[in-house]
């Protein structure tokens, strides 16, 4: 190419600096949702549905036998007959459990949107030539526009809401618009939910005795205070995912993780991540690995010398633990007695709905957003979650607390979720590029220090949970650890979602987990294979780690002196520290 037809550098910072500004500011209108993504996955699903005639002819003949059932159920109604409904809602769609809708005419309505919810299932699906990602991404956005027009969420047509403003002459509006009005204002002034406030950190919650011993630029290391007169030898270190406060394993009294591992004889170590602002937009993905997960071992061995660690890693947190865990296995560095990951992925080939916002132009969007600020806001991770479990975290609240006038009680987990942080633009973009996107980790791409490392380079015994509902990170997903990693892998099954699962102290109502443990690769079983084989326990799954954690333990000692003073690691202030409180 000639010097003259050659772009100057001027001309090219322009243009990016442009397209960047223009994508950016689109973000803040779509909600950070990509609309040439969103227009790919249609049009890829409409162009195949158009040369699919016999597809076509299928889904008319659905359609008409769907009208044809829902008519002689129409009849039915009408004739006062006994009727069969035509179609039964899931199990996890609690929208029509109210008696009323078994009342004529509220049982056509929601029988007529319910079969209308099938058949969209049955259009945007199984049309062949369509990429799988776009198909799932069809179908979960119209899934959401239906929902959207549910009879439930309409005060007209829902009978729960009919019958309580007959009781009632209406005043469930009248506290229905005062607590829109309420949440309206605390979501402009960037106030948490109505009913935080009584729950506050260091009393209500995160309120277990100890010690921050150490703090630098991205964490705060609390070393929490011994209730037994002997405790085990090695000390347990764990990583919370960064994108969460750390006290969701520390709620109240009666469910924290931490307060039920001192009180088994455990050393508990806890790192709290400061919650970044755009001044701290080039933090990577490396710095938290290495000021997170790296310095907290050596202040650790510093205070616990000669012992060896068990590592434990929550979502986000166990995925940096393991990758950090395997450049310790590639140098040879033995800190670490055992790992373990609690709904944390590995490998993100199967991550679950949060994949249907990661392709290439979801990405760049997002990082064009991200760049403008500097981070990821709370309100735009928030919204991406919800919508999720849009069923139970939208509209059924909104019903709830809307048309019948009823908060929604609020309690330490809803608390905890409403206290959340934000993001640096560079970490988050290597994140979503290399993990989410690429899968770099578990295709021995990503590089620690120049260096290649893989799960496989993971030589200690492992500890995985996953969690039998979970949206954010499938079990099925969390159970491929078993065969990455080059060790004995114990995996546990525990009912409910991505925190209530992990959350499932002793004594919880209604829990159970399967649990079955194998020595290293003696043998493959996939997740439905595991499930056949795995021995199901009731009760709660930390009874099951903490005997874990002592069986790969050498006995008890004298609990270790709060921080290590001699190699300046003081105690600095009560928890559970500043960084915590960061708004």
């Amino acid at each position: 190419m000639a010097e003259a037809d050659r772009d100057s550098y001027t001309a090219r910072a322009f243009s990016e600096l442009v397209d960047r500004a223009t994508r950016s500011g689109l973000a803040h209108v779509t909600g950070g949702i990509s609309p040439s993504s969103v227009a790919l996955a249609y049009v890829d699903w409409l162009s195949h549905l158009a040369i699919s005639p016999g597809h076509q002819i299928r889904l008319a003949s659905k359609a008409w036998r769907k009208g044809t059932r829902l008519a002689r159920f129409a009849g039915q109604c009408a004739a006062g007959e006994a009727q069969e409904r035509c179609i039964e809602p899931l199990p996890q769609d609690h929208r029509f459990d109210h008696p009323g809708w078994n009342a004529f005419p509220f049982n056509l309505m929601y029988q007529g949107f319910l079969l209308n919810q099938q058949f969209w299932h049955n259009a945007t699906t199984g049309v062949r030539g369509v990429s799988n990602h776009h198909e799932r991404m069809v179908e979960f956005m119209v899934r959401q526009w239906l929902d959207v027009f549910s009879p439930s969420n309409n005060p007209l047509t829902n009978p729960e809401v009919l019958e309580r403003t007959r009781q009632e002459g209406g005043m469930n509006f009248v506290r229905g618009f005062s607590h829109f009005v309420e949440d309206l204002e605390r979501y402009a002034g960037d106030k948490p939910p109505a009913g935080t406030e009584a729950f506050v950190v260091g009393e209500d919650l995160a309120a277990t005795p100890g010690k921050v011993i150490f703090r630098n630029r991205l964490i705060e290391l609390i070393q929490y205070a011994p209730v037994t007169e002997k405790v085990q030898r090695e000390p347990v270190l764990i990583v919370p995912a960064w994108i969460m406060k750390y006290y969701i394993l520390d709620l109240s009294e009666q469910n924290s993780l931490v307060r039920y591992l001192v009180s088994q004889g455990h050393t508990v170590f806890m790192i709290s991540w400061r919650n970044p602002g755009p001044e701290d937009r080039d933090l990577s993905l490396e710095d938290y690995r290495r000021m997170g997960v790296m310095d907290a071992l050596d202040v650790v061995g510093a205070v616990v010398p000669g012992e060896k660690i068990h590592a434990v890693g929550y979502c986000l947190g166990g995925t940096l633990l393991s990758i950090a865990a395997a450049a310790m296995g590639r140098h040879a560095d033995d800190r670490l007695a055992s790992l373990s990951l609690f709904a944390a992925q590995v490998d993100f080939t199967e991550a679950g709905e949060l994949t249907l916002f990661i392709d290439e132009s979801q990405v760049s969007y997002l990082e064009d957003m991200m760049w403008e600020q500097g981070l990821l806001d709370t309100k735009q991770m928030a919204g991406a979650f919800q919508l999720l479990r849009s069923n139970d975290l939208i509209w059924s609240r909104n019903v709830r607390d809307y048309l019948l006038g009823e908060r929604t009680p609020m309690f330490d987990l809803m608390a905890w979720n409403a206290d959340a942080t934000r993001m640096p633009y560079r970490m988050h973009s290597e994140y979503l590029r290399q993990l989410f996107l690429n899968n770099d980790f578990a295709e021995a791409r990503y590089h620690v220090e120049g260096e290649p490392v893989a799960p496989e380079e993971i030589r200690v015994p492992i500890f995985a949970v996953g969690t039998e509902s979970d949206h954010v990170a499938p079990w099925r997903s969390v159970h491929k650890i078993t065969h990455l990693a080059d060790s004995a892998v114990t995996f546990v099954l525990a009912n409910g979602g991505h925190n209530a699962g992990i959350v499932s102290e002793p004594g919880h109502p209604h829990r159970h987990y399967r649990i079955y443990g194998q020595d290293g690769h003696n043998g493959f079983h996939d997740p439905d294979g595991w499930l056949e084989i795995a021995e199901k326990r009731e009760g709660s799954w930390w009874i099951a780690w903490s005997d874990w954690l002592k069986s790969n333990s050498s006995g008890k000692t004298e609990p270790p002196a709060m921080g290590a003073e001699a190699t300046g690691y003081a105690p600095l202030m009560d928890a559970p520290g500043s960084y915590v409180l960061m708004k």
